[in-house]
């Protein structure tokens, strides 16, 4: 591919514009919008509604089968503002997956860290090197990098559940690797309680007090919907408010689950409406339960258990709930964190 030739109506000039083309180089003074008061984001708000999510889920068990010929039975979100890339935003990476009864997704890794969010059903268990993690309604599920995973449904109903990965990241800075595991028989045994469980599940600020080699991410693998529930509900009588937003962090270092991926859950009351808010970086939401509205960069999407949503960089974000609303957030901002770029502010509704 060719770079760029500028031109000019001055001989030498255009000489030289004819050199530095050869040579791929490119004038900075001829160069515009590198550098622009705000960021310049391709990725636009956008909704998926549950219903079509669970209907083409169903589509795709029925008409494409799980083999080691392709791994996974995904349906990557494709954000309208990226001419067709696989990305819910430049960023992140959003997709449901589906599984059938008596079915395996066979173990793989990759660099790219993913994280499961269940907003229905129960029954599938995700192995995390060899450790066996149930999946259930509302549980928040860690695949980190360089990890190998696979998925089993031991049971009788078919199940979908929410894929968010870094890829974006990663394949930017030119780091994504893969491997597959190996070609074993699933044995769709389940352990009742993950070791990472066991070990980091305790809660009320419980830890092993030997911490010894541990990794970049969390060791706690798994973070329960019960303890998320009731969490949230304490939360909420404490602060006597109708609008709380829990973290989930690493039990041992106390900072976000994952170096590169955020994960909260909001839970509303009834009529409440967040402020008005904006920040660097991407969110990607989903509805765990209720019914309400979320506005984005002035656009109005109606929200419904089961939907999914993203908010770009730099878009202003507001929820009004009509029901009780408990909706799951990942973003990027550790990245930005860690870059010392990421920037959050409320603007006047």
């Amino acid at each position: 591919m060719t770079t760029p030739r500028f031109r000019s109506e001055e001989v030498p000039l255009d000489a030289f514009y004819d050199d530095l083309s050869t040579a791929h180089l490119q004038p900075l003074w001829e160069l515009h919008g590198l550098i622009t008061p705000t960021p310049r984001v391709r990725a636009v708000p956008y909704r998926w509604r549950a219903d079509d999510l669970a209907k083409l889920g169903r589509r795709a068990g029925e008409l494409v089968p799980v083999d080691r010929g392709g791994d996974r039975r995904v349906l990557a979100m494709s954000n309208p503002g990226l001419d067709g890339a696989p990305f819910i935003s430049g960023t992140l990476w959003a997709a449901v997956q589906y599984l059938q009864p008596q079915e395996s997704a066979p173990a793989h890794r990759h660099t790219p860290a993913a994280l499961r969010f269940v907003l229905d059903g129960h029954g599938v268990y995700t192995q995390v090197d060899g450790d066996a993690v149930g999946m259930s309604r509302g549980d928040l599920v860690l695949t980190p990098s360089w990890t190998f995973h696979e998925h089993h449904n031991p049971g009788d109903v078919p199940m979908m559940w929410l894929d968010i990965l870094d890829l974006p990241v990663v394949a930017a800075l030119d780091a994504v690797f893969f491997e597959p595991g190996p070609a074993e028989e699933a044995s769709y045994s389940q352990a009742p309680r993950s070791t990472a469980e066991l070990r980091w599940g305790a809660g009320a600020g419980l830890a092993p007090a030997d911490t010894g080699g541990l990794p970049q991410h969390s060791p706690l693998l798994v973070y329960r919907w019960k303890h998320t529930d009731a969490a949230l509900d304490a939360l909420l009588e404490a602060q006597q408010t109708t609008d709380v937003v829990l973290r989930f962090r690493d039990p041992a270092r106390g900072g976000d689950v994952m170096p590169t991926m955020r994960c909260e859950m909001r839970r509303l009351l009834p009529g409440a409406v967040t402020t008005t808010d904006r920040q660097t970086g991407t969110r990607v939401s989903a509805v765990l339960d209720g019914h309400g509205v979320v506005e984005l960069g002035g656009t109005s999407f109606d929200l419904a258990a089961g939907d999914v949503f993203v908010v770009p960089s730099w878009c202003t974000h507001r929820l009004r709930a009509q029901s009780r609303m408990d909706v799951f957030t990942t973003s990027d901002s550790p990245v930005l964190e860690a870059l010392g770029l990421h920037r959050r502010e409320q603007v006047a509704a």
